[in-house]
């Protein structure tokens, strides 16, 4: 069980210990008001049930003199929870009434008494317990002499204690379910908080493969676990891409770096004859600006794969596009004898890159006409259309060429992949992932798709509002 001061650590049990520490200021605050109203309308009433009395006995006091007052003064104190009724002289000496005797100071002021006054009633011990508390009216008559009509004030007293230990019972019950309440709600807090710091250690530890707990409640702790689990699978993938493009480079770019040392070389030991070194050093520089090219498209594939980009997007026609690249790229086909016509007429706008997009378009491209030169197929064609869809719009690259089997499409994408054992044909293999990580920074996707005689990559833009 977690001690008190590892609970308190916690943000949940400071929060419920502050909602506690309010909770009981609003009680104890509600407790007296309470109390406090419950005085003023006990008092309001008494006072207004003596001056009915006070009332009553005027009225007969007038009607018959001081006789007819100690007659009705006595038939009603004789009744059941009789109100206090006192006739003195002058002096204060008890001539009738239902009290044997009173505080002194009592009635030496007319009307309504300061504060509440003790008595002793007739029959009673002179213990200190049998001393009751009232509040009366202090009359004095037109012969000096003094009436006292007063209400005792015992059983107001005691609805008071009633409603008062009513209210601290309730205190008290609900402040300590609040506590019990404060402090499970702490310890569970602090024992998730626990074991997410136990799967973070972990993950420090060098375990990528661990991820932090969600114990399926849909809270604030799940939604933070799962938004770290997605961070923390988007870093293993980078991490895994890094390793992937680290071994690839290691691998794919010891040919060409071999070649450039082979031929400075020859270069060197050839240095009288002046055209053959010049030779050697324009295929260097050659193979120099293809590891150039090689490194921009590696870094802009990473930076476009970890979601960062200096390039910004606009209004873009793809069919424009389209028309460009083909134009580009019509001579090396017609040189290599393919077919390359675009199906693009109409404008369709999308909120792109253009670079971007002519970019992964142009390797597409080099790649249909590249590969369908070299197949089996006596006329190569190589088609790029554009379709729009419900909700996207279609670029597709088909070529009449091998192809690529289903099963190694997806591996395709990946970087520095060549699926041609040969590696008879000039590349790096990074077009069509450079393709891929540009459709990811657009929202898009690339589809790999044939039906046995040739391939088609469709590069599928999200249109959204734009579309």
């Amino acid at each position: 069980m977690p001690a008190l001061p590892a609970i308190m650590k916690t943000t949940a049990a400071r929060l419920s210990a502050l909602y506690l520490i309010l909770f009981a200021i609003c009680a104890v605050v509600l407790v007296i008001y309470v109390t406090s109203l419950s005085v003023r309308m006990i008092t309001t009433q008494t006072r207004e049930a003596i001056a009915e009395e006070v009332s009553g006995l005027g009225r007969a006091y007038q009607r018959g003199g001081l006789p007819t007052l100690v007659r009705a003064m006595e038939m009603r104190a004789r009744q059941p929870g009789a109100n206090l009724y006192l006739i003195t002289d002058p002096n204060g000496l008890i001539l009738s009434g239902n009290v044997e005797s009173i505080q002194p100071g009592v009635l030496d002021t007319v009307g309504w008494t300061e504060r509440p006054f003790t008595y002793r009633r007739y029959g009673e011990d002179r213990s200190e317990s049998s001393r009751h508390t009232a509040v009366a009216q202090v009359i004095r008559l037109p012969n000096r002499m003094i009436l006292l009509v007063g209400r005792d004030l015992g059983e107001p007293e005691r609805f008071r204690n009633v409603v008062r230990n009513a209210l601290m019972a309730a205190l008290g019950m609900m402040g300590f379910g609040a506590l019990l309440i404060w402090y499970f709600v702490g310890r569970r807090a602090l024992k998730r908080i626990d074991n997410v710091s136990a799967a973070s250690r972990q993950i420090m530890g060098g375990d990528l493969s661990r991820r932090l707990p969600v114990s399926g409640a849909g809270d604030e702790f799940d939604r933070l676990s799962e938004n770290l689990n997605a961070m923390l699978d988007r870093i293993a993938a980078l991490n895994e891409g890094l390793k992937q493009v680290s071994a690839n480079i290691a691998h794919d770019l010891k040919t060409p770096l071999t070649r450039l040392r082979n031929r400075a070389e020859a270069a060197l030991n050839r240095r009288e004859d002046e055209a053959a070194c010049r030779e050697a050093l324009e295929q260097t520089i050659a193979e120099s600006d293809q590891l150039i090219r090689t490194f921009n498209a590696i870094l802009m594939i990473s930076r476009l794969e970890a979601g960062y980009s200096a390039e910004t997007t606009k209004s873009v026609d793809l069919s424009a596009i389209v028309a460009d690249v083909v134009e580009l790229y019509e001579p090396a086909a017609e040189e290599m004898g393919v077919e390359l016509k675009a199906e693009a007429d109409v404008p369709m706008r999308i909120d792109g890159n253009r670079e971007l997009i002519g970019q992964a378009l142009s390797n597409i491209v080099d790649n249909a006409i590249k590969y369908s030169a070299g197949g089996a197929n006596e006329k190569p064609a190589v088609s790029v259309s554009l379709q729009k869809q419900a909700d996207a719009v279609r670029m597709t690259v088909r070529d009449n060429g091998p192809g690529i089997p289903e099963a190694d499409r997806e591996r395709a994408t990946e970087r520095f992949v060549r699926l041609e054992a040969s590696r008879t044909q000039p590349g790096s293999g990074i077009g069509l992932s450079l393709a891929k990580a540009v459709m990811t920074f657009h929202g898009g996707s690339l589809e790999l798709s044939g039906d046995g005689e040739g391939l088609s990559v469709a590069m599928v833009f999200p249109t959204g509002k734009n579309g």
